[in-house]
């Protein structure tokens, strides 16, 4: 237990000085735009929506109601739907009075490879090169995203800060009910410190990712990397998104309390879904990948309280020190939640529960049941001879 407690803290003292102050949050918000961008740009939102009637009311008029953009429209594209999404749509804008902004699209079955939520997307684009009016700008957003007054111009102001080809921002998560207040904010903390947002905003760095939520991007710039085609079967749109994009120019991923996910979570198995739909694909979907996530798990978060706990000598205070670490690096987060502090030291059972959800996800995966998400299956496993198992 001694090695492996000097090296767990070996990993945290890397962590906490040397991956990208990940763990600090103040730095990584988008700064509010102090004026209306001069030469505002054309910007289409494209919002794809499976079954979202119940939030839309919500959500829509308020991104139909952003400002800064030269000329702004919303384009919502009802992927399947079975719940009068459309419908929803069209009664949220009138009743806020932004019918005219607004246009919805039908969206046809993803065709084999594209992802449902990518494909969607694609049909947006097509649409509006169909009307001959291709904005200058896209804006990527999710349709339980409700977006603050003053957020479009926020993200156009920083896209001409740094001449960005994307510019995304992650949404802050619900957590009204317990299972969000316990493990929403982890899911940031460990997303940021997968890909800490000082390193994919260096364009010295090879880091790329984004915020699926909400994502500006510069149409042409999607375009020469290979557009959407080019990612059509990604789970993780976002990450792939901001991979792709970062080859091009900056690109710009930052934190907002101005874009926030209605989206409840009010169970633990509701998170549980919505994690292990996703977790393997980030392992590529490699055995040996997921046998070292859950080891790299284990030693980073698991041995510090065990050596407290189990071990005497040089061992506990190896282990209290990486606990010291690696609770204190959880604490920006929890404020920036309003949590308490306190449920930093809850962090290695945290981490369980979403090794568990990672275990749960390659099974999953194993079953043909990958990347599940409303009735659809995402992921299907390769069968020999190029065939899937759906």
């Amino acid at each position: 237990m001694t090695a492996l407690a000097f090296v767990s803290l070996a990993v945290w003292l890397v962590l906490v000085f040397g991956r990208g102050g990940f763990w600090r949050v103040a730095p990584d918000l988008l700064p509010a735009a102090p004026s209306p961008v001069a030469g505002a740009a054309t910007v289409l939102a494209i919002v794809p929506a499976r079954d979202e009637a119940a939030i839309l009311g919500g959500t829509l008029p308020t991104l139909l109601a952003q400002d800064g953009a030269s000329r702004f429209h919303v384009l919502l594209v009802d992927d399947g739907s079975e719940d009068g999404t459309d419908a929803a749509a069209w009664h949220a804008a009138e009743l806020a009075g932004f019918g005219e902004r607004l246009s919805v699209l039908r969206g046809a079955p993803p065709p084999p490879g594209w992802a449902g939520k990518l494909w969607a997307l694609q049909q947006g684009l097509d649409w509006a090169r169909e009307q001959g009016a291709a904005p200058e700008l896209v804006l990527f957003t999710d349709a339980d995203i409700a977006h603050a007054p003053g957020l479009l111009r926020d993200l156009l102001a920083e896209r001409a800060r740094h001449d960005a080809v994307l510019v995304s921002a992650m949404a802050r998560l619900n957590v009204a009910s317990a299972a969000e207040r316990w493990l929403v904010p982890a899911f940031v903390y460990f997303f940021r410190m997968l890909y800490p947002f000082r390193w994919v905003n260096d364009p010295a760095r090879r880091t790329g990712a984004a915020a699926g939520g909400v994502m500006l991007v510069r149409r042409v710039d999607l375009e020469a990397a290979g557009g959407l085609a080019a990612i059509r079967g990604a789970i993780i749109d976002d990450c792939a998104m901001g991979r792709l994009l970062k080859r091009a120019g900056p690109v710009r991923l930052r934190m907002s309390p101005d874009a926030v996910s209605v989206r409840p979570y009010p169970r633990f198995t509701d998170i549980r879904r919505m994690v292990v739909r996703s977790a393997y694909a980030e392992l590529r979907y490699r055995p040996e990948r997921l046998a070292l996530a859950l080891a790299g798990l284990a030693l980073v978060f698991l041995v510090p309280p065990l050596a407290v706990l189990a071990s005497a000598g040089a061992a506990r205070w190896a282990g209290l020190a990486a606990f010291a670490l690696m609770a204190l690096s959880f604490v920006p987060m929890l404020r920036f939640y309003g949590a308490n502090p306190l449920r930093a030291l809850a962090l290695p059972l945290i981490a369980l529960v979403y090794a568990a959800f990672t275990a749960e996800s390659a099974l999953q995966y194993a079953r043909g049941r990958g990347g599940a998400w409303k009735g659809r299956i995402q992921a299907p496993r390769p069968r020999r001879g190029g065939e899937v198992l759906r």
